[in-house]
């Protein structure tokens, strides 16, 4: 990767989570899982600014305060047109390649950030990523994801997006007509899609501590390790049953409201 290709990561975040609420600040031997993820992600050759993207609702006073104790750059934008906490975060730190992840992904690896980063670059997609939700297909491990655009792309789906899922999970608008842009979806073969390493549930709170704990706190572990510890260990493995959302699950009290207003 050249080190010109700096690219600007902006990881989502919010502590309304439903189903595991304060998720991202949960401790991971020894340092809260946001602050582990951060660590990763700058480890990234491609890594310009890491900035925490959160929402100007009340409930995530508590992540500003975290980013200002530790020193993260922040922003705060809308809860649920996340398209537009991106497009206004974009703007402000002069962002040119995006990479979005999310906060649920703690064990993120820096070297797949730069793979996904470097063939963004190589391919002229306008849109590249290793994973997409479900109906799509999947073959890396959850808890890897990563997206990567253009800055101008990002502009034009802020202009032209108009669903509520289109919105309120960023990308879509890249990939839910086959052919209005040019998509890369990278694959891993042996297919390991069914692996969880994200932050949603209990059990996935249980299966990233033991991880972490196995690598002694480190930061510089690689997916690869996580894969072989994960099949040397069975209690590593026991949260590959969760349900993952679609890509058009919404929040459908904060739309309809939008819609009557």
């Amino acid at each position: 990767m050249s080190e010109h290709h700096q690219a600007t990561i902006f990881i989502q975040a919010r502590l309304s989570s439903s189903r595991l609420p304060g998720k991202v600040l949960l401790d991971l031997a020894g340092m809260p899982a946001l602050l582990r993820q951060v660590r990763r992600a700058r480890r990234a050759h491609c890594a310009g600014q890491v900035v925490v993207l959160t929402t100007s609702d009340p409930s995530d006073d508590p992540l500003e305060a975290f980013c200002l104790k530790h020193g993260l750059p922040f922003f705060r934008g809308s809860l649920h047109d996340v398209l537009d906490r991106y497009t206004q975060a974009a703007r402000l730190f002069r962002a040119g390649t995006i990479v979005r992840l999310t906060a649920d992904c703690p064990a993120i690896d820096p070297g797949e950030i730069d793979h996904v980063v470097a063939e963004f670059e190589a391919s002229g997609a306008d849109f590249a990523c290793n994973r997409l939700p479900p109906p799509f297909t999947r073959s890396y491990p959850i808890g890897l994801d990563t997206e990567v655009i253009h800055a101008s792309g990002l502009e034009q789906a802020w202009r032209e997006a108009s669903k509520p899922y289109q919105r309120e999970h960023v990308m879509p608008f890249f990939y839910d007509e086959p052919g209005r842009f040019k998509v890369l979806q990278l694959h891993h073969q042996p297919d390991y899609g069914k692996l969880r390493w994200t932050l949603d549930t209990p059990e996935d709170y249980a299966v990233l501590r033991r991880i972490f704990e196995h690598f002694g706190g480190r930061d510089d572990f690689s997916w690869l390790e996580v894969l072989d510890f994960c099949q040397r260990d069975e209690a590593a493995r026991a949260n590959t049953g969760a349900h993952h959302k679609t890509y058009l699950d919404v929040d459908e009290r904060a739309w309809k409201k939008t819609e009557i207003n």
